[in-house]
């Protein structure tokens, strides 16, 4: 029986290697991984044995050859096949380990060059686990250190199945087109077009309660990419305390966590469904806390909470009396922490921010899934500078009014369309959302505000078709609306906002969240 063995992630492999001897292996092997098995006394051979060619092009050519692949692919139940092999001197070979060089990590350094990520593309390492795993009922394939014990049980008491043998080969196949995905993605930075073909590698983070109910198994994969920072957000962060995450809770943390990541100032989110139903900016994170429930106290309870500061003590305290699903920080003090885990059904994530997160908005694909298909969008990560604001009405706002006015218009991306948020003194007081008329969620807005309505400001994810929602706001109190404009008739709600002195600002972009 013979085995090659050529790994970059080496984890077990002396051990693994180890046993194959003593199991009857003959092991052959090329450049580091060599090297490790016989500095640990593995016997091993070098590829070169196999092939009868010394390794070319700084190792670029070393198992591309008959004699591995003939090896590889034959079909032992083909007389045809055994034969031809016995007449060109081929041995069968019996198991592939490998996987493969490390190009998300080498691409993922600050500076690497083009050339550097060419070498670390893998070519043998590929070609041979698509051999071996096209001929699987007689070549056992494997790419995941995390199967070596399973395997070496099997070969121990017996045989691998040919069941095993077949997931064994669905490993290898996925490991290549993931490989070949972030080589792809890498490829296309800087190219502004989506490509006429796309794949998307996914690697599974854990398994979850259940979906959105709990007769629904669910699991959560983190996307695998060469073209993007991967270790912050939701999908990388650390869960310090409480039960296991189910499916709502993850959709529901990533809406808050991205609502209170998108401010500069300490700001804290409390979202419910995924919609923002709390949210104020203060310097006292506590305070932020404070008035950001204060802006809903009936949705809060089961929602999440989400901090772009670290959750101190007082904070902690203050959250004391609700329940919450979730708190997710950057940080967290350690008496807060203490107070925190009193609360046993308390999710505690920790996550890590954005690199200048609110300066310089990290785009990404934002994919959303129909049945047979995927949307694919460039996310709504627009910086504040990349926003032309522009007076529409007599009155210009005053220097609080364009303050709540900028923190609306950041809110009111985080709520879905048709989004209507009023904001006072940098606090969320009144929300509608999801209504397919924009007058209702208005009404909603102002009957959640009460009197906090009264000196408010009001954002709309979009334009006005109507004065009707303008004559609204005046109903409530509000004395300066942000919305994109573009209406045929934005004519009729500057002059209704003219007519009650309120002061309205188009952007010229909208902020649609379906």
């Amino acid at each position: 029986m013979r085995a090659i063995i050529s790994v970059s992630d080496k984890t077990g492999v002396i051990d693994f290697a180890k046993k194959l001897s003593q199991l009857g292996y003959d092991i052959f092997s090329t450049g580091g991984t060599k090297k490790a098995l016989s500095d640990a006394g593995v016997p091993v051979k070098s590829i070169s044995e196999i092939t009868g060619f010394p390794e070319i092009l700084n190792g670029r050519v070393k198992t591309l050859h008959p004699a591995v692949h003939g090896g590889l692919l034959a079909k032992r139940n083909l007389n045809t096949h055994m034969k031809e092999l016995a007449d060109n001197d081929i041995q069968p070979i019996d198991m592939v380990v490998v996987n493969l060089y490390p190009f998300v990590q080498t691409v993922s350094r600050e500076g690497v060059t083009i050339d550097e990520a060419l070498e670390n593309i893998d070519i043998g390492g590929p070609t041979m686990l698509r051999a071996a795993a096209k001929n699987f009922p007689s070549v056992i394939v494997v790419v995941d250190p995390a199967d070596y014990e399973v395997i070496l049980g099997k070969l121990e008491t017996g045989e691998v199945s040919l069941e095993e043998r077949k997931r064994l080969a669905q490993k290898a196949f996925q490991h290549v087109a993931s490989y070949d995905t972030a080589i792809s993605q890498y490829l296309r930075q800087g190219m502004d077009s989506f490509p006429d073909k796309m794949t998307i590698a996914l690697k599974k983070r854990q398994d979850l309660r259940y979906g959105e109910n709990p007769h629904q198994p669910a699991a959560f994969y983190a996307e695998q990419t060469a073209a993007t920072r991967q270790d912050t957000g939701i999908t990388w962060a650390n869960q310090l305390w409480g039960k296991e995450l189910s499916f709502n809770n993850i959709l529901d943390a990533d809406a808050a966590w991205s609502a209170a990541v998108d401010f500069a100032e300490p700001t804290v989110a409390i979202v419910k469904h995924t919609n923002t139903c709390g949210l104020a900016s203060h310097p006292d994170i506590a305070e932020a806390y404070r008035r950001a429930f204060s802006g809903d106290t009936v949705s809060a309870f089961g929602g999440i909470v989400a901090s772009n500061r670290a959750v101190n003590l007082a904070m902690a305290e203050a959250m004391a009396d609700v329940f919450y699903e979730i708190v997710i920080a950057p940080e967290y003090d350690a008496d807060a922490l203490e107070a925190l885990k009193k609360k046993k059904n308390l999710r505690i994530l920790l996550a890590e921010l954005p690199p200048d997160y609110a300066s310089k908005p990290i785009g990404y694909p934002d994919y959303r899934r129909v049945k047979g298909g995927l949307l694919v969008q460039a996310s709504d990560s627009l910086a504040e500078d990349d926003v032309q604001l522009k007076t529409v009405t007599r009155r210009a706002p005053t220097a609080r009014e364009m303050e709540d006015l900028l923190f609306a218009w950041r809110a009111v991306k985080h709520i879905k369309s048709n989004a209507i948020v009023l904001v006072k003194d940098k606090t969320l007081v009144g929300m509608g959302a999801g209504q397919p008329n924009r007058v209702i969620s208005v009404d909603i807005a102002g009957k959640k505000a009460g009197d906090k309505s009264r000196g408010s400001i009001m954002a709309s994810d979009a334009m006005f078709p109507f004065p009707d929602s303008v004559e609204q706001a005046a109903g409530v109190g509000t004395t300066a609306i942000i919305q994109p404009g573009g209406s045929i008739r934005d004519e009729d709600s500057i002059k209704a906002a003219d007519k009650h002195n309120i002061a309205m600002v188009f952007t010229g972009v909208r902020h649609f969240l379906h």
